[in-house]
């Protein structure tokens, strides 16, 4: 099987996890999943009878996915530090996600891949890539999404199998690392094909490379 152009893997902690913060990831996960808010953006609001409305909006950027739909269809250009962006960020909420998941017990970083590694090249648009396939590239992915639907939940259950193997014997069971490993590479693999834009190659239906 050739290698997918979106290529993720974390590195198995050959080592005691620490338990205490393991035990308490539900609450010290918090902190950095504020940060992940103000990137990506909320908005909240009140009202009040015979005084209007007031609204408060708080507004990051998330992923650049319709602009850079757009650029790609009318000019053919995928711009480089938008590339930047949506590689450095996605590598940051996979970071994230693996401390949630007990997979690592060092905090996230916002600069360094830590035990996290997640790459794709940057594409050549009039070479690499049709310019009208970005409009139905989400639609194409639904039998993508029914399908990870159903291993998050295998995921969700593994994470807590996992809790109650770290407090017990200090160690994430490498089965269910794997398992976990192979849902986010799919998960990687379906965003960078429908939503980053950087391959027309349709993503297959495996948790491995």
């Amino acid at each position: 099987m050739d290698p997918y152009p979106v290529r993720f893997a974390v590195e198995y902690p050959e080592r005691q996890l620490d338990r205490l913060t393991s035990f308490f990831r539900v609450f010290t996960v918090i902190p950095i999943l504020i940060v992940v808010g103000a990137i990506v953006g909320y908005s909240t609001g009140y009202s009040e009878a015979g005084e209007g409305s007031a609204n408060i909006a708080i507004s990051g950027v998330g992923l650049l996915f319709f602009p850079a739909l757009l650029l790609i269809l009318f000019r053919g250009r995928y711009p480089r530090w938008w590339f930047d962006w949506n590689l450095q960020l996605l590598r940051f909420l996979n970071r994230v996600t693996v401390y949630a998941l007990l997979m690592d017990d060092r905090y996230p970083s916002t600069e360094d891949q830590q035990s996290v590694h997640l790459e794709f090249p940057y594409p050549n648009v009039e070479a690499d890539l049709n310019r009208g396939l970005p409009l139905v590239k989400w639609l194409l992915a639904i039998p993508h999404y029914i399908v990870l639907f159903f291993l998050h939940i295998g995921v969700v259950i593994a994470a807590v199998i996992a809790w109650f193997a770290i407090l017990f014997t200090g160690r994430y069971p490498r089965a269910l690392f794997d398992y976990i490993e192979g849902v986010l590479r799919w998960h990687n693999r379906v965003i960078g094909y429908a939503f980053v834009l950087i391959t027309d190659d349709y993503p297959p239906f495996r948790l491995k490379d």
